[in-house]
């Protein structure tokens, strides 16, 4: 076993190389990628990017690696995650420092990654020792049925830019600590933050060459063949629900089919029941919808209120997002900074146009600056709207008036997503039966949509993405069970 290095800050050891089989080293794409800051266009990092040869060198090695690192014993597996989490907490405000100028982060949102990180290294430190075999009696005479619970080998994950370095180490601790090895393709918006930050650390904690490593490259030049390589058993694919889709399609594609873990995007309602406590709902609503500009999968987007609060909730909710802090993510009291790049720009910019178009009024709005979009909030909005119907992934909310406790169910479900959801009532009984006909993954009850804990199933339903990500569900995502039988000669 590797010992944990001496730790040096990211500038004393860069984090803006590949990082393949163990080494630091450019790729061998022509010229060199910027990577800038989204609030005042910084250059913070240049990356030479890697090609197929590079990507291919990488799945390699960690087919190489990757049994003997499954040979180590729980113990050793266990304190490699151990030191992660500790170098996580060690280094969070330059970790928070790199998340608020690659990814546009605010110091609020970013602290909150961190944490997010730490926990689900630290969760996963105990997986090599909640694997477990099972025995089965056989209908055979003499015979037993055992099913063995293996690494799934190799892990290909590809991570989103919104939420880089815990949505790459959701993935990465949990495959890392049940044996298998893994390769990382962060987003080409943040490929420090959601990759070679998470090799840093993993490096100084002792984890063995090859085991993990990070490439950084077009989705053009190796978007596809990261999925279709021969050697990696399992895609984990955190985005859009198009381009899950095509991951999906590509992972059965050919002569390699494998496992997919999807989690996809979202349109999360939030439901204000008529005994709803209004202050706790306006609350918990401008943070989920809000926080982080509103990219985030889980975001609040459709706020639904019963007719009879409608106008009580309407009236605070609107002062509320008035009052929204946005502008430069590194002011600590800041909401809402840049969205993360152009392109993203672009398309809040033709929702905004839409939703005018289609007759929504904005009652909270403002001018855009550079990259930050103020907040926005959105009436008058019918279910066949795209503002209502698609997910937004920037800063902007709707409220859209049910007639009662059935009608607001019926809006909630009408989209075609299924991760997040919430409800507001005082009984909490009303609650859990209204929850139990949320069409999600997840529902929360006088919570925001927002969520995620290490130890609890995190996941979609619909066309929010397959698998489950945390605790047990982790373990049993990125690992294969292997059904021996055993017969007694007698």
């Amino acid at each position: 076993m590797t010992e944990s290095k001496t730790q040096a800050t990211f500038a004393e050891r860069p984090v803006d190389r590949q990082y393949i089989a163990g080494h630091w080293r450019d790729g061998s794409a022509g010229g060199r990628a910027p990577d800038v800051n989204p609030f005042d266009d910084e250059l913070v990092a240049e990356f030479a990017l890697a090609t197929v040869e590079d990507l291919d060198e990488a799945y390699r090695a960690a087919a190489d690696a990757q049994k003997e690192w499954a040979g180590t014993s729980p113990a050793e597996r266990a304190a490699v995650m151990r030191r992660a989490a500790q170098i996580l907490e060690d280094r969070r405000d330059e970790i928070v420092d790199w998340l608020v100028k690659e990814s546009g982060s605010t110091v609020i949102k970013a602290n909150i990654e961190v944490s997010l990180a730490v926990g689900i290294t630290e969760e996963a430190a105990s997986f090599p020792t909640r694997v477990h075999g099972t025995i089965h009696p056989s209908n055979t005479p003499n015979r037993e049925m055992r099913v063995y619970r293996n690494p799934v080998g190799v892990v290909g994950v590809i991570s989103p830019w919104n939420f880089p370095l815990h949505l790459s180490q959701r993935s990465v601790a949990p495959a890392l600590a049940l044996g298998n090895a893994v390769v990382i393709k962060p987003a080409s918006d943040t490929p420090v933050t959601g990759g070679t930050i998470i090799a840093r650390i993993f490096e100084e904690a002792g984890l063995p060459a090859g085991v993990l490593s990070v490439v950084v490259g077009a989705g053009s030049e190796i978007g596809d063949a990261f999925v279709t390589h021969p050697v990696p058993r399992l895609i984990s694919f955190t985005g859009s629900t198009p381009v899950g889709k095509q991951v999906g399609a590509n992972a059965v594609q050919g002569d390699h089919i494998k496992k997919v873990a999807l989690e996809l995007g979202g349109n999360a309602p939030l439901v204000v029941l008529d005994d709803a406590d209004l202050d706790a709902a306006v609350e918990q609503a401008v943070t989920g919808g809000y926080l982080h500009s509103g990219q985030i999968c889980m975001s609040v987007q459709r706020v639904i209120v019963e007719e009879k609060v409608y106008d009580d909730f309407l009236g605070r909710y609107e002062e509320a997002v008035k009052s929204v802090p946005f502008g430069d993510p590194r002011d600590p009291e800041v909401l809402v900074g840049p969205v993360v790049n152009d392109q993203q720009l672009e398309t809040l910019q033709k929702k905004i146009a839409s939703a005018r178009a289609d007759g929504a009024r904005a009652v909270v709005s403002g001018e855009i600056e550079g990259r930050v979009v103020p907040p926005h909030l959105w009436v008058d909005v019918t279910p066949e709207m795209e503002i209502a119907r698609e997910e937004i992934f920037g800063p902007m909310t709707v409220v859209m008036k049910a007639r009662d406790e059935a009608h607001a169910l019926d809006l909630a479900n009408n989209h075609e997503f299924g991760l997040s959801s919430s409800v507001f009532t005082q009984d909490l009984d009303r609650g859990l039966k209204f929850a139990g006909g949320l069409e999600a993954g997840m529902s929360f009850i006088n919570e925001m949509t927002v969520q995620d804990e290490a130890h609890v199933a995190f996941g979609g339903a619909r066309n929010s993405g397959l698998g489950r990500f945390n605790g047990e569900w982790a373990i049993e995502e990125f690992t294969t069970a292997h059904t021996v039988g055993i017969t007694r000669l007698v």
